[in-house]
């Protein structure tokens, strides 16, 4: 099993430095999304009292060609703070900032979604939408071989790993417990976690979060996996299809509810907004990986729990459909229903996006509306 050469460190000795007193200082780890619009990027500074709220950290800058996101002649970009969380690796008063990035136009740069997310969830809260995300992901060795696996073949077939218990069938269970705490302890609202149907592949849910704050606690959760995967010197990948064949893919499901929706009659609600939904299916595929959809073409293929990308389904309790309304929500007629169609790697922003510009902003067409002009 392939694992990083600094997980191998003597981590008593670390910590006999990081039990040092911080002489009344607070170190600030700025993170921002890169150009790639999957990677994150960080770096620290110290401030010289704790910040209470994100208002009271200051806007910083970096490199951005070396990030992918501008040239070196005019590299600056500007980080602003939108969201501030308890660090669970530096501990209290310590902070996890995570920031909007600006060019040096202080125009939002190109793979910054939140800033327009933003202002379309600011257009319907009165409506409260509601997200939950299933964020899937799978663990992988530094040298990109799903943790666990046999070094030369395959475990056995699938079936017997999804929520399962054993060290035969679960592999990795360390970095989920240590993931679920860390995401606790600073504030992250996470839910749920479980084993998933391919070997080494887990889950965490998000949620529910209302409007912005889906998109801030996911990408917060995303990053402080990477630093766990770092610790014990493995790899997390967000990739659709890590492993070609008969083996599942990894989404992100993304459920969704409305004020009107969870209330009394809300299944016509539902049923409404997924009408919608069937007549603007391009367009959230486009919208639901980074890629424009050719990420999720490897795993929208209508096997392994999947739809076919170029269908639009829906139905109650389908795991092969578009769009699944849960049984208990048939039942009760009222609740939320779950888009099965975002890929693991997708930005949380232009997803919650995308299903408020459709479902209650009652957009039509290829294009998003422009709300600016």
């Amino acid at each position: 099993m392939a694992t990083s050469a600094s997980s191998k460190l003597n981590k008593a000795v670390k910590q006999q430095y990081m039990d040092l007193p911080q002489g009344g200082k607070v170190q600030a780890l700025y993170i921002w999304i890169d150009g790639s619009g999957e990677g994150l990027r960080c770096k620290t500074r110290t401030l010289d009292s704790e910040p209470k709220a994100v208002e009271d950290l200051p806007e910083w800058n970096f490199d951005g060609s070396s990030t992918y996101q501008s040239e070196g002649s005019n590299s600056d970009m500007f980080l602003i703070p939108v969201a501030m969380f308890r660090d669970p690796f530096r501990k209290d008063p310590n902070k996890l900032v995570l920031c909007e990035v600006l060019k040096y136009n202080r125009t939002p740069a190109e793979t910054n979604l939140r800033h327009t997310c933003k202002q379309i969830m600011s257009m319907v809260q009165n409506n409260h939408p509601w997200f939950g995300m299933e964020q899937e992901y799978t663990l992988l060795g530094i040298d990109g071989h799903p943790f666990g696996w046999p070094s030369n073949g395959f475990p056995g077939p699938q079936g017997p790993y999804y929520c399962a218990v054993g060290a035969d069938k679960a592999y990795g269970r360390d970095i989920v417990e240590s993931h679920y705490r860390a995401c606790l302890y600073a504030g992250v609202q996470i839910c749920g976690t479980n084993a998933e149907v391919m070997p080494a592949q887990w889950e965490f849910q998000i949620g529910p979060c209302e409007g912005i704050n889906m998109g801030d606690h996911l990408w917060v959760a995303r990053f402080i996996l990477h630093r766990v995967c770092e610790d014990f010197g493995v790899v997390v990948s967000f990739d659709p299809k890590p492993i070609s064949g008969n083996w599942n893919g990894a989404g992100c499901h993304t459920n969704f509810s409305t004020k009107d929706m969870r209330e009394e009659g809300g299944l016509k609600v539902i049923e409404d907004a997924i009408e919608m939904l069937a007549k603007r299916h391009s367009y959230h595929i486009r919208a639901y990986d980074p890629k424009g959809g050719l990420d999720n073409a490897r795993r929208l293929t209508g096997h392994h729990e999947t739809s076919n990308i170029d269908e639009f389904s829906a139905g109650v309790a389908n795991r092969g459909a578009s769009i699944r309304i849960p049984r208990m929500v048939g039942q009760e007629k009222k609740g939320y229903f779950e888009d099965r169609r975002p890929s693991a790697n997708c930005d949380p922003y232009i997803v919650t996006e995308a299903l408020v510009r459709t479902c209650l902003l009652k957009e039509e067409g290829e294009e998003p509306n422009d709300y600016s002009k």
